[in-house]
Parts: C-alpha cells; sequence; structure tokens
C-alpha cells in the first residue's frame, strides 16, 4: 500500500483520495456562469434553434446559429430512423452549451481538473442515452477518449455522468430551488447581496476622487490627498506626468485620519470646449487654515496636464478647525457648481448661538451653488438668479441649502437609461456626530436640521423642539454600531450590469460596510440592503476578486456609467495603499456587444506606466485539456542546494516542446551543497522522475498542501492583515503558489498564456469512428496521435546561481546567514559580530525570505518604522540578505512588530545604496510612528515570482 508521510503522519492512498474528495468542489455551491467565464444573459433577439434558453442563457443568436448548424451537419449521417431516435438527445447535448450553468456542466469552473467535452449528465439519462444512441457519442466530440466505451454501459456513464446530482443534465433544470432567482442579484441566507470587485488602479495614496473627462476617450482622472491627480487611460495604464501637482501648496499631513488635504476636483460638464478644471484644497495662509475653490485651464500643449501657472482662486471660506472640512465639487445637470462645506470642526457644531450650519449669514455647513461660466472677465462667478435665499437679508447668496453637518461624497443620478426617471437627483452622504450616519437628498432651499438634529432623532434638544416642521429628513440613516462615517456613492446607470440599475450603492469608511438603497415606487420608501462579497463559486470569473480594504474613501462612476470606489488599508496620505475597485454583479450581464465602445484617441506627452494587479485573481489560469499529473519525486543523496525561502523556492522558466504552453516547475533546494553540472531533466507526466546517473539537479515537487487544495496556488490566509468587519465577512485573498504541471494551464506570470477552448461542438461532416455502430450513419476514421512530453531545461546559468545560494542558516539568530565554514569551537555558538548598518528579517515562521524589517546600530537591534519606506529601499535589505530583488514592501506590522528600540524612519533610498544608513533618513532613534508601523519586506530571486 502506497504511503505518504507529513508531519510525523502516515497517509495512505485511500485516505488521501478521502481528503480530495472532501476538499474538493460541494455539491450545490456553484453559480451561473457561462464557459467564457462571464455571468449569463438574456439574448438582445430570441433564439432559434436552442428556445429553452431564449430568455436566459450563454448563447446570443449568433451562437444559436453555430449550433444549429452543427446539429445538423451531424445528422446528414443518419438516415430516417436514426434521425427519429438520436435527433432530441443530440440537439440536448448541443444545446447546454447554451445553459446558464454552462461552466458547470462542462466543469470549466476548475482550473485544476480538464474541463468536458461534452456536458455532464446524470446517471438516468446518461443511461437512457446510451441505450438509444450509444454510438454516437464519437460524432459529438473529437476525442480518443470515446473509443472502446460504447459498447460498456459503466465505461460510457463514467465518460458522460456528472455527479453532481443538482447541477448534472437534466436535473439543472427541475432544481425550483436553483432556479427560482436565476438572473437576479444572488443574496447569502441574511439577504446581503453577492457582488464582485474588479482591480483597476493600485499603489495611491489615499486616492480621494475619480472622475472622467466625458469626451469620448473614457480616461479618468484621480486625485490623491497629497495634491496629485493622474491621468489613466481606459486600457488601465497610467500616464507617469500628474494631470495636476499642488503637493507644495496642500496643506495635509502623514497622520492617519487627517481630513485636510486636496480633497475634490470637478472638470467643466464641456471640458471639450471650456477646458477647465475646478479643485478644492486645505491651504494654510498666514498661519490660518482655509478651504480654498480654484480654477485651473487646460495646457494648450498637452490634454492630459492642467497649466499649473492658471490658477485663479474662486473661493476661500476660513476653517476655524482643522476637521469637518466637506470637500465635494460637482456640476448638476442645470450647469451650475455645487460646492459642499462643513461645519467648520470639532464637536457638536459649537459657533455661535445656534451654530454655523444652522446660521445662514456664513458658508460653513452648507451647499452652495456658483455660476462659474463666463468669468474670464469678470468675478470669479455669479449667482443663479434662482437661488433660494437671493436676496433675503443676513443670508449669503450662494446657499443652496443648509443645516449639514460634513456632507462626504455627494453625487448627481444621470437618470434611468430608458425612462429618464431620477435624472439630476443630487445625493449626499452626511458624517454624523456619535450616534448615526445619514443619506439625504438635497433639494433647493432646504434644511436638514444639523446641529438640532442627527438623523432622524435629536441632537440639540432645545434647537429640535423649536425647529421648522420643514427640515429635510434623511432618506436613509444607520447607527453606530453599523459604522461611523458615511462615505456617499452614486445611482448605478451603468449597461454592463442591469440588475443594479436604479440601485444606490455607498459605504462607510470606519467600518468598511458596503450598503444599497433601493426606492419602492409605490411607497417612495427607501428599501436598505446590505452588500457582501461573492462566496464560493460566486466570484470565480477571471479578473474578479472578492475581498478589498476596508478604508472606503470615495465612489465613482465612469463615462460609461460603470461604478467604483476607491479604498486603502492605511489612511495615511502618505502610504501608498489606496486601491480602485469596479464593482461588478456576477449573476447577470448585459448581452454581448450592447455596451461595448471605442474611446477617442489621446495623443499622449510622457511614458505610460502599465497596471499590473496586486490583488490576485480568483482564476488567474484558464482551463486546460490535460489534468496536471501525479508525480512521485525521487531524490538522491547528491541532489543538495542550500537554504532556499520556506515557502517559495525560486522559480525557473523552463522549456517545453512546442506544443505544449510554457510551465513552472519548482525547484526545491535541499539543505547542503554539491558541486554539479548544468543538465537536462526529462520530466515524464506518468512516471516517476528520473536523474541520469551521477549527476545532481533541482528536484522538482508538488507539495501535499497543493495537492489537496480545490484550485493550485490559493489560500484562505489573506496576503497582509487586512481591517476586517463582522459585517464583510472573512476577507480573503487568494495566492497562487508554485506547482508543477505538464499540462498548459501555466502558473500566474507577467503575460497571461494564450488558450484556445477545444470546442465541444465540432463543426465537421469527417467523424472519427470509435466503436461499431449502427447501419443508419457512417462515420470516417478517427486519426491517433501520441502526446508529446515536454523537455524541462535548467540552464548553466541557473544552475550556477543556484550553487551560489548555500549559506546555512544560524539557529541561534532569526534569520541570519552565517558566513560560509564558520563552525563552533568545542560545541559552543561563537557569537556573531554584526557589523553597523546589517539588516535582518524577523519572522514568525522563521521564513529567511520576508519578515520584519531589523537594523542593527549602536551595538543592539531595532525596527525601522516608516511609512515613507519604498521598493527601492526594500531591495537595499534584500541586497544585504543575498535574494536579487525584493517583491514587496509589507507596512504596519504586517509581518510583525518589534518590542525594542525604533532606529529609522523617514527612509527613502535611490536604489544604489549598500545599506539603509547610506538612504536619505531621519536622525537615529527619531521618529513619530509606533511598532504597530514597523515595516516588513518579502524578497525573492524573481520579479515575476508569485508572493
Amino acid at each position: 500500500m502506497n504511503r505518504l508521510r507529513v508531519d510525523g503522519f502516515q497517509l495512505t492512498s485511500e485516505w488521501l483520495l478521502v481528503l480530495l474528495v472532501l476538499l474538493g468542489p460541494q455539491q450545490g455551491n456553484t453559480h451561473p456562469q457561462c464557459l467564457d467565464y462571464k455571468p449569463p444573459f438574456q439574448p438582445r433577439e430570441p433564439l432559434v434553434f436552442c428556445k429553452e434558453y431564449a430568455k436566459f442563457g450563454c448563447c446570443d443568436l449568433e451562437k444559436d446559429n453555430k449550433i444549429s448548424q452543427n446539429f445538423y451537419s451531424i445528422m446528414d449521417h443518419f438516415d430516417y430512423s436514426g434521425y427519429v431516435t438520436c435527433a432530441k438527445y443530440i440537439r440536448t447535448i448541443l444545446c447546454q452549451e447554451c445553459s446558464p450553468y454552462a461552466a458547470h456542466l462542462y466543469d470549466a469552473e476548475d482550473a485544476n481538473t480538464a474541463m468536458r467535452v461534452l456536458p455532464g449528465l446524470c446517471g438516468d439519462y446518461c443511461s437512457e442515452f446510451w441505450s438509444q444512441c450509444r454510438s454516437t457519442v464519437s460524432l459529438l466530440t473529437d476525442s480518443n477518449a470515446t473509443v472502446g466505451i460504447e459498447e460498456d454501459r459503466n465505461k460510457f456513464c463514467a465518460f458522460l455522468e456528472l455527479k453532481d446530482r443538482e447541477y448534472c443534465y437534466p436535473n439543472v433544470l427541475s432544481n425550483d430551488k436553483l432556479n427560482a432567482n436565476l438572473g437576479d442579484v444572488w443574496a447569502d441566507p441574511e439577504g446581503c447581496l453577492q457582488l464582485c470587485l474588479q482591480e483597476v488602479a493600485n499603489g495611491l495614496r489615499n486616492p480621494v476622487a475619480m472622475v472622467h473627462a466625458n469626451d469620448g476617450t473614457h480616461r479618468f482622472f484621480v486625485a490623491e490627498q497629497l495634491g496629485y491627480v493622474w491621468t489613466y487611460l481606459a486600457n488601465g495604464s497610467r500616464i507617469d506626468r500628474p494631470f495636476l501637482n499642488l503637493t507644495k501648496a496642500v496643506l495635509t499631513s502623514p497622520w492617519a485620519g487627517d481630513e485636510r488635504g486636496f480633497l475634490c476636483i470637478a472638470l467643466h460638464p464641456r471640458f471639450t470646449v471650456v477646458r477647465k478644471a475646478y479643485v478644492y484644497y486645505s491651504v494654510s495662509v498666514r498661519k490660518e487654515e482655509r478651504i480654498r475653490i480654484s480654477e485651473f485651464t487646460l495646457s494648450a500643449d498637452d490634454l492630459n496636464q492642467l497649466d499649473h501657472s492658471s490658477e485663479r482662486t474662486i473661493l476661500e471660506v476660513v476653517e476655524p478647525a482643522s476637521n469637518h472640512n466637506g470637500g465635494q465639487l460637482l456640476f448638476g445637470h442645470d450647469g451650475y457648481l455645487y460646492v459642499f462645506i462643513g461645519d467648520g470642526g470639532r464637536a457638536g457644531d459649537p459657533f455661535g448661538k445656534f451654530g454655523n450650519s444652522q446660521n445662514k449669514s456664513t458658508l460653513l455647513g452648507k451647499v452652495l451653488r456658483l455660476d462659474v461660466d463666463n468669468n474670464d472677465h469678470t468675478d470669479p462667478y455669479s449667482i443663479p438668479s434662482d437661488n433660494p435665499f437671493l436676496g433675503e437679508k443676513d443670508s449669503l447668496p450662494e446657499i443652496y441649502a443648509y443645516g449639514v453637518r460634513n456632507m462626504w461624497r455627494c453625487s448627481i443620478d444621470r437618470g434611468d437609461p430608458v425612462t429618464g426617471q431620477g435624472r439630476g437627483r443630487l445625493f449626499c452622504g452626511d458624517v454624523g456626530q456619535n450616534k448615526f450616519e445619514e443619506v439625504d437628498l438635497i433639494f433647493k432651499g432646504g434644511n436638514y436640521g444639523w446641529r438640532a438634529k442627527e438623523g432622524f432623532s435629536c441632537y440639540d434638544n432645545r434647537l429640535c423642539h423649536n425647529s421648522s416642521l420643514d427640515d429635510i429628513l434623511p432618506i436613509y440613516a444607520y447607527p453606530h454600531k453599523l459604522g461611523k462615517s458615511v462615505t456617499g456613492g452614486y445611482i448605478y446607470r451603468g449597461c454592463q450590469m442591469p440588475n443594479l440599475n436604479g440601485l444606490y450603492i455607498f459605504g462607510d469608511f470606519m467600518s468598511g460596510r458596503l450598503m444599497s438603497l433601493k426606492e419602492n415606487q409605490n411607497t417612495g420608501e427607501w428599501d436598505y440592503k446590505e452588500i457582501c462579497m461573492g462566496k464560493g463559486q460566486t466570484c470565480r470569473y477571471p479578473k474578479l476578486i472578492n475581498s478589498y480594504y476596508k478604508y472606503i474613501i470615495s465612489f465613482a462612476e465612469d463615462e460609461a456609467g460603470e461604478l467604483y470606489f476607491l479604498a486603502t488599508g492605511a489612511p495615511s496620505a502618505s502610504a501608498r495603499a489606496g486601491v480602485i475597485y469596479k464593482i461588478v454583479d456576477p449573476s447577470r450581464r448585459a448581452p454581448p456587444g450592447k455596451c461595448s465602445f471605442k474611446p477617442t484617441l489621446v495623443k499622449i506627452k510622457g511614458k505610460l506606466i502599465h497596471f499590473h494587479p496586486k490583488e490576485e485573481f480568483v482564476i488567474d489560469k484558464k482551463p486546460t485539456t490535460t489534468a496536471a499529473p501525479t508525480t512521485a519525486v525521487r531524490t538522491t543523496a547528491a541532489t543538495t542546494f542550500s537554504n532556499p525561502p520556506t515557502t517559495r523556492p525560486p522559480n525557473k522558466r523552463l522549456k517545453a516542446t512546442a506544443k505544449r504552453k510554457r510551465t513552472r516547475a519548482t525547484v526545491k533546494p535541499s539543505t547542503t551543497r554539491d558541486t554539479v553540472k548544468p543538465t537536462t531533466i526529462h520530466f515524464n507526466p506518468t512516471q516517476t522522475q528520473r536523474r541520469p546517473t551521477g549527476t545532481a539537479a533541482p528536484v522538482l515537487t508538488t507539495s501535499l498542501s497543493q495537492a489537496l487544495t480545490t484550485r493550485p496556488g490559493y489560500t484562505t490566509t489573506p496576503p497582509r492583515q487586512r481591517h476586517s468587519s463582522p459585517h464583510i465577512g472573512s476577507i480573503v485573498t487568494p495566492k497562487p503558489r508554485p506547482m508543477v504541471t505538464t499540462g498548459v494551464r501555466s502558473s500566474s506570470s507577467k503575460t497571461a498564456p494564450s488558450w484556445t477552448r477545444p470546442s465541444p461542438l465540432p463543426n465537421t461532416t469527417n467523424r472519427p469512428q470509435s466503436t461499431p455502430s449502427p447501419v443508419y450513419w457512417t462515420p470516417s476514421p478517427k486519426p491517433t496521435s501520441k502526446s508529446q512530453r515536454p523537455t524541462l531545461t535548467i540552464t548553466k546559468a541557473q544552475d550556477k546561481f543556484l550553487k551560489g545560494q548555500g549559506d546555512k542558516v544560524d539557529s541561534t539568530t532569526e534569520n541570519q546567514v552565517n558566513k560560509k565554514h564558520q563552525r563552533s569551537r568545542h560545541g559552543k555558538q561563537r557569537r556573531r559580530r554584526y557589523r553597523t548598518g546589517s539588516v535582518r528579517l524577523i519572522s514568525a515562521e522563521k521564513q529567511s525570505d520576508r519578515g520584519r524589517v531589523e537594523i542593527y546600530i549602536r551595538g543592539e537591534w531595532g525596527t525601522v518604522c516608516d511609512d515613507l519606506f519604498n521598493s527601492k529601499a526594500a531591495a537595499v535589505v534584500c541586497r544585504q540578505l543575498g535574494f536579487p530583488v525584493a517583491l514587496r514592501v509589507a507596512k504596519r506590522a504586517e509581518l510583525g512588530g518589534g518590542s525594542g528600540s525604533i532606529m529609522l524612519d523617514d527612509v527613502e533610498c535611490e536604489g544604489t545604496e549598500r545599506t539603509l544608513l547610506d538612504c536619505k533618513r531621519a536622525k537615529l532613534g527619531k521618529h513619530n510612528c509606533a511598532h504597530d508601523e514597523d515595516v516588513g519586506v518579502v524578497c525573492g530571486y524573481h520579479h515575476d515570482e508569485d508572493e
């Protein structure tokens, strides 16, 4: 009996099989998904052939016609009796490619298994098919798998049967529980809507706003709190020159939660003609903090850059405190500029008798409306003639609405794409004091109650009891047990996700909740639904993820109306932890071609920085037609390399034969060194690996954890400790792991492999013959060929590099590498002398390639605590430790915090320094941080290694 020993336990092959079954995909947890890994849709035109999927499925009329042509070409092989007997089976099988559950029927969801050539049938239906038309299966496939199975019912149904009784055909059609809400947004048992995300941009420093040019280019502009605004093109790449740089003027700090800074940007609604942009930011003028709204003109030489010399101050408002700065600019459908200003800060709006918000002689705590058109030779703005308080005594004419506390993120409803209903409505999230957060609809002249009211309740009882009954109440308010800082969102009016039309999606900065409101057309009330990340199969589409960073800063929509939100893992203006996510509904999409657009070309000056996602996809591999081999590894005493990283040995790019795609083998060194000659490994996927006699080489291995994982390369622990809340659920970011495979399914790399799914519906009349067949059809013979085996080659350079990594680990010091030939004397460990500036990585798992950064200064080890620590500084650390590259900088004590001294802060390197002491930095021991901000580093051997 075969046995496998792992960590002191012996697993028999029978137990291993049981574990694989238990850890494999569970029944009943699949999700509607097409063979192109996208959600099903309602065809724009009714299907003619596969009519059962005319309302909802995975085929449009073009695909339906192709299936129909394939059906009739197959039926040309039949006489009348054969046609009558077998036509219904062949049609049914061909049409399953149009099923909403096509991906499950063809087993395309699991990248670790070969995709089925034909859809999975239920056992009873398969037996019926076998008894009536068993010899027709070879007409439906070009696979050799049908040879010799047609006369054996057990073999036949083993090939065609899908063991999942809920989802096999035809049970999948009769499952009422499954199909009751087919095509609707999926919700968990508690009613939480399950959506998915797509990463759009990363590495941003507190991204506070995202706007689009509305000029057909589909580019968008992203503002960082520091004062940078960047241009992103429709393909996701970023122009290296900022659209705007106000970092020298903007007042902000790296303190977590600082509300000052660059807060918003709005482009003129006729930007292509007027060529003006408006910005909202904090400044200090003679030690007085102010809000400044400025106007900039587009550069005459560059369409992707504002003329920095063209700044014109539109308005300045003195801020009595550093918080409650408001921070929203937007243009309404009336063409006027709306400005949302906070109440001035502190707690409870303590300014004056009734507070700033109720005082119409100040601009604090107000919504302003300004006319900024035709202002080139006049005042910066004029007052719209219908502003509600124009001419009212002791009221400022700019005021449009009042009684707001600190509105953070507002939006204009585009209106229903068909009826136009809701067009022009103005939604805002208003941050509460200490009990409630609220969402408001803004109306001209409205009083929103602050400080008398907070949400629906009284805050200042005296003011509340004397307040007007005409005060406008929020459309929704929630208590602080759900969140403590609302981030206003958008009504979805895009094209790609019809289920979300009319849904107001917003969030909370502190709790990380994503939430939604839907207007009840009958009552006028707004119904609440929480949004959670899709579980199980729900988000298993390419480029989709089901986790996000907690601090939701802002929401945005692109030129096509698709919805995004901007979040960060570290709410500091200096931390590059910001990510932009696109919201995706995995249950339904628009029909193919309906939402397509072709961006207008835009001339680029400067370089493009291409987008590389950091959050791993739930699926980053496509199915293969060859299953990954199960290999036994034979090692010899001569197969010896030293000191590998514990969890990720260096990956080596290996060559395969012409008919195989690239694959990545894992080279796992062992514990001693040996001098070896470079050699070629002939890798046989069906046999134990063997080495040429007398040579030693890296061993290709597959770990037990990889073997027991349903989908290779994913882990249930996040790559960094996220701020999570019980309302979001566990945030899980899948991470790829190296694995050995000879199939065409490759590990994730910089360039995704090309892939062509073998069609289960061959459209030829020259059919292969597999078994003796009835007289009513006559197929032609099937050619056979032997699959080629890849030859994996390790080059001389690779072999030499591996042999150079041979220093043993000193067990008495964490993750330190001893010098060559250093030995202990008389059984005692000789105390090591460290050079000033030496670094080490401290890992709780004692991994040599990652951990908290510590530096040796003044005879002691201390930590590096820094939000400015970048990849260049990390490269200095990794080079000192013998690693060629730095894979990642892990901040905020993700890889552990120290307990001793903090030695360095504000470290910025150029990339050529020998030690961190050679870099630009603060004085030794001088810092403004704590151990929960200690820096960590992950090192490696190749830039394209999987983390």
